[in-house]
C-alpha cells in the first residue's frame, strides 16, 4: 500500500474549510522578535477580487480583521523554535489578546514561517488529453506527471503550486479547463523546508489548544501583502527583513516562482550595536530604533546620543556617542545582509526577468536610508512596501513589520491551488534533481 505523502496538508485544508464554515480563523506569525496574531471574520457568501485558484480551493471569502494581539517573541532564533515552552507562552499570549479584542474564541490557526532553510524547485509534466477537452481530472493527471525532485530526507513540501499550463504548445494559460486540445503540459513551483520546523510548530499549537489550518512561507505571504498587483503580474522581488532572518521571494504572473532565506536580520544589527558600544541588548534595540541610520553626514558627528547604564561604573554608565559612530557600527552589517540577498537574487536569475522591481518590507527595513542603500547594492528600482488590500486592520498592525501576517490573512481567504487540492493518483515518482526555479522559468517560458 502506498501512503499519501500529503495527508497532513490535506488534513490542514479540511481544517481551513471547517474554519470557513464557522466564520472565524486566526493568522499567526511566529517571528524572532515578535509574535503577532490576527483574528479574521469571514463571509463565505461574499467574494472579492484577489488571488483565485482553479480547483476546489478557488472559492474566495470577504473578510475583515476583528482582533489583533502582539507580544515580544521568546524561544525563537532565525525564525525557528529553539525553546518550546517559551514559544508556547508567547503564542498563547498573542492569541489570547487577539481573541479578547475580537470577543470570540478561535479554534483554527494558520501560521507563516521564515526559517527551515527553504529551497525552490521547478517541475514540469505533460499528458495527452483523452476526450479532446480538458477536464479537472486531466489537471490532476498532468500535475501527477511532474517529476518529483530528490530533496532529501528530513524535508517536507511546503508549497507545490501550478503556475502555468500549456495546451498544444499554447503557453501562459492559467485555467485550461473546458478548452480543446490533445496535449496538456504544466509547470509547477515547489518549496521544501525542514520537516522538524513544521513538526515543532504543530506541537506548539497543540499545546495552545488550537488546530493548525494551514502553514505558509513568510517569503510568500510577505509578497502577497506588500506587492501591488502590477508588480505581481510583471515581476518583482520581495525582501522581508525580519529580526532573525530575511526572506526572499520572486513573483511573476501573480505566482511565486522562487523562495529563499538569508539567516541574518535586524537582531544581528542590534547585536553589533550592543557589542560595539558595550551596552545591553534592550538599550541597543532602542538606540537603533530612535537614532539608527545607514548614511552619515557632517551633522551626525555633532549629534550626540546619551547612553545610560546600570553597571555601577559612573563613567561607563554616563556616556555620549555620536550618531556617526552608531551608523558606522550599523552600516557594515546591513550591507552584508543586502549583499547576501543580492547573491540569492543573482543565483535565481532575477536580472533576466522583464521587471527589475525590488520591494523591501519587514521591521528591519524601517531604518532611515535603508532603501537608498539597497538601491545602490541591488542596482535596481527599490521601494519600501507595506500591507495593502486589507479591511479593519488596526493602525498599530498596518506597518511594514506586519507584512507577513497580513499576507497570511490574504492567503487564508484567497487561497491559491496547491498540488494536494486535487485527487492525484499516488504512484512512485521518478526522482532527479532540478535547476533553481527562476532559471527553469526563464528557459521554459
Amino acid at each position: 500500500m502506498i501512503l499519501d505523502p500529503y495527508a497532513s496538508q490535506r488534513a490542514m485544508r479540511q481544517m481551513r474549510r471547517a474554519a470557513m464554515q464557522r466564520g472565524v480563523i486566526a493568522a499567526l506569525d511566529i517571528g524572532s522578535y515578535k509574535v503577532v496574531a490576527l483574528v479574521l471574520k469571514l463571509d463565505p457568501g461574499a467574494s472579492e477580487t484577489g488571488h483565485a485558484g482553479i480547483g476546489k480551493m478557488a472559492g474566495q471569502a470577504a473578510f475583515r480583521v476583528i482582533g489583533a494581539g502582539t507580544t515580544r517573541s521568546s524561544g525563537v532564533r532565525y525564525g525557528e523554535i529553539s525553546t518550546m515552552s517559551e514559544t508556547e507562552s508567547a503564542v498563547r499570549t498573542a492569541l489570547q489578546a487577539a481573541q479578547k479584542m475580537a470577543q470570540t474564541r478561535v479554534d483554527h490557526v494558520m501560521v507563516c514561517l521564515s526559517g527551515g532553510h527553504p529551497r525552490s524547485y521547478g517541475l514540469a509534466g505533460e499528458v495527452d488529453i483523452e476526450d479532446g477537452v480538458v477536464v479537472e481530472n486531466d489537471i490532476a493527471r498532468v500535475m501527477a506527471a511532474c517529476d518529483m525532485p530528490d530533496f532529501g530526507a528530513g524535508r517536507e513540501v511546503l508549497h507545490a503550486q501550478p503556475i502555468n499550463f500549456a495546451l498544444d504548445r499554447r503557453s501562459g494559460l492559467s485555467d485550461p479547463r473546458g478548452q480543446s486540445g490533445r496535449n496538456l503540459a504544466c509547470d509547477m513551483h515547489m518549496v521544501t523546508v525542514d520537516a522538524s520546523l513544521i513538526q515543532n510548530i504543530c506541537n506548539v499549537l497543540k499545546r495552545c489548544d488550537v488546530e493548525l489550518a494551514g502553514i505558509a512561507s513568510s517569503a510568500y505571504t510577505a509578497g502577497m501583502a506588500a506587492l501591488v498587483e502590477d508588480e505581481q503580474e510583471l515581476g518583482a522581488a520581495c525582501v522581508d527583513l525580519g529580526a532573525g532572518s530575511s526572506s526572499v521571494s520572486i513573483f511573476i504572473k501573480k505566482h511565486m516562482i522562487y523562495a529563499d532565506c538569508v539567516r541574518m536580520g535586524g537582531s544581528h544589527v542590534t547585536s553589533d550595536i550592543s557589542k560595539g558600544l558595550q551596552i545591553d541588548f534592550g538599550m541597543a534595540e532602542r538606540i537603533k530604533t530612535v537614532h539608527g541610520g545607514v548614511q552619515a553626514t557632517s551633522m551626525d558627528d555633532r549629534e550626540m546620543i546619551e547612553i545610560a547604564g546600570d553597571s555601577g561604573d559612573w563613567d561607563k554608565d554616563r556616556r555620549r556617542v555620536s550618531r556617526a559612530e552608531l551608523i558606522g557600527i550599523m552600516r557594515p552589517r546591513i550591507e552584508e545582509i543586502l549583499e547576501e540577498v543580492r547573491a540569492r537574487l543573482d543565483a535565481a536569475g532575477f536580472s533576466h526577468l522583464p521587471s527589475q522591481q525590488v520591494v523591501l518590507t519587514g521591521g528591519a527595513a524601517l531604518v532611515p536610508g535603508f532603501d537608498g542603500l539597497a538601491a545602490r547594492i541591488f542596482g535596481q528600482q527599490v521601494r519600501l512596501g507595506r500591507p495593502v488590500r486589507v479591511r479593519g486592520l488596526p493602525q498599530a498592525a498596518s506597518g511594514q513589520a506586519f507584512s507577513s501576517v497580513v499576507g497570511l490573512s490574504l492567503l487564508a481567504t484567497h487561497p491559491q491551488d496547491e498540488w494536494w487540492d486535487f485527487d492525484l493518483p499516488v504512484d512512485s515518482y521518478p526522482a532527479r534533481s532540478f535547476k533553481r526555479a527562476v532559471k527553469w522559468f526563464r528557459d521554459n517560458w
